[in-house]
């Protein structure tokens, strides 16, 4: 049998909560940025709106997910992402994670790498504390003013922190043009697979091999065990037989 040369990694559901996700995220960066910026507020103007629309696109940044948890696809990646194995701490501490050996990558990452996993969580943490601190700076009249100041300060840091992972976040996603075609049109082709995620490619064509259905037309990512992911030995360089 001749295995196709892309594979369906992203559903349309999955895709749908990313995009959202990350546009609710922009809105809310840029809105902040022209509220706390005052070369950017004056030139922009119009301050309550801003503050209008800042609020409602922080408040709305949880929905994707949850809208996306009606997927079975979806919520297989957020067990996947959730799931921080002894492999992705190695993934994190060698040099040559990327390294390359026989067409495969020397480790067999999973769907998700160890460093996608870490932003993953470093996202749903943010989300959730700026969600908390905003209420707070929303309905200042409900919170003693130590809560007010503390929720400000937080607000504010946290701010800048996610704007740097923001934009390591887009550096790495142009500088990997497969990766990103994978999250707009939901395929990747099958050498970049097992270069970058070798573990997932191999299980991807244990399945085609045994004869299960297609993934372009089912939803992928529900399976109940963790990805089937190994790893080369950390004594043996990316040289070595």
């Amino acid at each position: 049998m001749r295995r196709p040369d892309l594979l369906a990694r992203f559903t349309r559901a999955e895709r749908w909560v990313h995009h959202l996700t990350a546009l609710l995220m922009l809105a809310c960066l840029a809105t902040a940025a022209m509220l706390y910026l005052p070369a950017l507020s004056t030139v922009v103007g119009r301050r309550e709106l801003v503050k209008t629309v800042h609020v409602w696109c922080g408040f709305a940044l949880p929905v994707p997910v949850l809208l996306g948890l009606a997927s079975r696809a979806f919520r297989g990646d957020v067990r996947r992402l959730n799931r921080f194995a002894p492999l992705d701490w190695e993934w994190l501490r060698r040099r040559d994670r990327r390294s390359v050996r026989n067409g495969r990558g020397v480790i067999a990452v999973g769907k998700f790498n160890g460093g996608q996993k870490l932003n993953a969580a470093f996202t749903a943490g943010a989300i959730l504390v700026m969600l908390g601190t905003g209420e707070v700076l929303t309905f200042p009249e409900l919170w003693p003013d130590r809560w007010r100041t503390g929720a400000t300060f937080v607000h504010d840091w946290l701010f800048i922190a996610i704007v740097v992972v923001t934009v390591g976040h887009l550096w790495e996603a142009l500088r990997d043009r497969d990766a990103l075609r994978g999250m707009l049109t939901g395929r990747v082709d099958r050498t970049w697979a097992a270069r970058h995620h070798a573990g997932w490619e191999a299980q991807q064509t244990t399945r085609v091999t045994r004869g299960a259905a297609p993934e372009s037309g089912r939803e992928q990512g529900d399976d109940s065990a963790p990805d089937k992911e190994r790893t080369e030995p950390a004594n043996r360089g990316p040289g070595m037989s």
